[in-house]
């Protein structure tokens, strides 16, 4: 240091770098930051684990300690310390998975799943190359084969099976993929309409998007399963699996129209300007600058609805649709399988089927939201 008349000591050479406080870093910061960083989140932590520790044991003790993991039938799950009867789960697992499919042709439910499965995860891999020839796949190709397989041609060697013998796993999904498939599509379009400038196409759009949304889901699978037929020539009435697929996909589309068009509204003006300035028509500000904009700010939204539609898929029983949680709703009725603990358990694989997929769903999107944000900051 240099001291200089009338002046402090002058720095010449750098300050040492310090380390972090010990109480900022690792586990402990961690902790600071999300569980202690003030008095209210102390309180709710120290609640929160106190809770924890009041029910976590009796849920562990009950779902597996005591749980009966192998039984013929439901003699030992009907004692009074059994606990979570996962040998029904494991006895009734093809019943979950096919309903009253036949066994001997199950190998199509499972090759189905199989394609999908590997055409979804396809699409959704962010470093998946060949973008375009995994959509064409799985939205041309893949329905095509997907109902071959599973409704059957003679002409193929494939039997045919009724739509009144599928249930369970595989209709769940069918019913929410139909569903999240036709919702996005057909929600981007009502969006579109309800803010175009033809009135007739607004005042449709406006009609049916404040008429579906203002009826309960149940109403709707009724519509479609007791009024679609009428709207057809006898000879051509739907299958009775195809009209609650149509009643949800429309229900499903009415509240995507809604999340799209606020996607719609948050656009800054000078996203149309810039567009109509570069000389670009309706269609193409829509499909190149206006929506991708447009949907990336509404990734939550979207997904939300995409989880409510899968939950809401449950209703289709309603109209007679074995879905997966009315198998296990039949399945519970077995004489052989009665008893308290073996229905609670049926019900807790159910939630744990739902929870799956809907978390997965949720991580995904913030996934997205992650990159995408990663994207525009560079």
């Amino acid at each position: 240091m240099t001291a200089l008349p009338g002046s402090s000591f002058v720095r010449t050479q750098p300050a040492p770098v310090l380390p972090p406080p010990a109480l900022s870093v690792g586990p402990v910061g961690w902790l600071r930051a999300n569980l202690f960083s003030g008095p209210f989140s102390s309180v709710f932590t120290l609640l929160a684990i106190v809770a924890i520790g009041w029910v976590l044991p009796g849920l562990i003790r009950y779902l597996f300690i005591d749980a009966i993991w192998s039984a013929p039938d439901g003699e030992a799950c009907r004692a009074p310390t059994a606990g979570a009867c996962w040998a029904f789960v494991t006895h009734k697992f093809s019943y979950f998975m096919y309903s009253s499919y036949p066994r001997e042709a199950v190998w199509r439910v499972d090759l189905t799943l199989l394609m999908g499965a590997i055409l979804v995860t396809w699409l959704l891999l962010p470093r998946a190359g060949a973008k375009r020839v995994g959509a064409l796949l799985f939205f041309v190709a893949y329905p095509v084969i997907a109902f071959v397989l599973l409704s059957g041609m003679e002409s193929l060697g494939l039997p045919k099976i009724s739509t009144d013998l599928w249930g369970g796993v595989f209709v769940s999904l069918l019913v929410s993929t139909v569903g999240i498939v036709f919702s996005l599509p057909g929600g981007v379009l009502l969006a579109l309409g309800r803010r175009s400038r033809l009135p007739m196409v607004r005042m449709a759009s406006v009609i049916f998007i404040e008429f579906v949304r203002g009826v309960p889901l149940i109403t709707v699978l009724f519509m479609a399963n007791f009024m679609l037929p009428l709207f057809v020539p006898e000879n051509w009435t739907p299958d009775r699996l195809l009209r609650p697929l149509v009643g949800v996909s429309l229900f499903a589309s009415a509240y995507m129209a809604e999340v799209v068009r606020g996607g719609l509204q948050a656009m800054p003006k000078g996203q149309f300007e810039g567009a109509m300035a570069l000389g670009l028509g309706y269609g193409r500000m829509m499909r190149l600058v206006v929506l991708p904009q447009a949907l990336t700010k509404v990734i939550p939204g979207i997904v939300n609805t995409f989880i409510g539609l899968f939950k809401d898929t449950t209703l289709v029983a309603i109209v007679g649709i074995y879905d997966f949680l009315r198998t296990v709703e039949t399945a519970r009725l077995d004489p052989t399988w009665a008893g308290p603990t073996i229905s609670t358990t049926g019900y807790i694989f159910a939630a744990f089927f739902y929870f799956v997929f809907c978390f997965g769903m949720s991580r995904y999107s913030q996934a997205m939201e992650r990159d995408l944000s990663r994207d525009r900051s560079r």
